[in-house]
C-alpha cells in the first residue's frame, strides 16, 4: 500500500471510531498511531502523520455538511443506509477534492477505491466509484458549498 494510503486508512479508523462511538478525535488519532507504531503497522513519516491529521481534523469539522453534500448530489444512496466505513470514505474523498482541494479529484476518487477494497465489504469499491461519480459531476457546485468551509 502506498504511503499516502496507508495514511488516509489511518485517518478512516480515526474517523470510523469517532462516528460510532464519539470519542474525541485528537485522543483517536493519538491512540491508533500509537497502536500501529507499536504493531509495525504503520510507518510514517512526520509529513504523512500531519496529512492524516488534516483529513482527521477537517472531516470532524465539517462532517455534517459533507453528509449534506452527499445526500444532495447523490440522492440514490440514501445516506442513512450507507455502512459507516462508506460513509467515512466519502467524507474524505469529499472533503479531499472539494474543501481541501490539494488532490484532484480523479486521485481522490482512486484512493478512495482502494480505501474501500482494504476496508469495505466486497461491493465497497464498486459503490464508493458510483457515489464519487455522482458527485464528481458536480464538482463545482460541491466545492461552491464547502470551499469557503475550510
Amino acid at each position: 500500500m502506498k504511503p499516502r494510503t496507508r495514511a488516509r486508512g489511518l485517518a478512516l479508523q480515526v474517523l470510523y471510531e469517532v462516528d460510532m462511538v464519539a470519542h474525541l478525535p485528537g485522543d483517536v488519532f493519538q491512540r491508533r498511531l500509537e497502536d500501529a507504531r507499536l504493531d509495525g503497522q504503520v510507518d510514517l513519516g512526520d509529513d504523512l502523520i500531519e496529512f492524516a491529521r488534516q483529513l482527521v481534523a477537517g472531516v470532524s469539522l465539517l462532517t455534517v455538511k459533507l453528509d449534506h453534500v452527499i445526500e444532495r448530489y447523490a440522492p440514490e444512496w440514501p445516506f442513512d443506509q450507507i455502512a459507516a466505513i462508506d460513509r467515512n470514505i466519502l467524507r474524505i474523498a469529499t472533503w479531499e477534492f472539494a474543501v481541501s482541494r490539494k488532490t484532484p479529484l480523479k486521485v481522490a476518487i482512486n484512493e478512495a477505491v482502494e480505501l474501500a477494497k482494504n476496508y469495505g465489504s466486497d461491493s465497497a469499491p464498486r459503490f464508493i466509484n458510483g457515489v464519487l461519480g455522482s458527485l464528481a459531476d458536480h464538482e463545482h457546485e460541491i466545492w461552491q458549498a464547502l470551499g469557503s468551509a475550510e
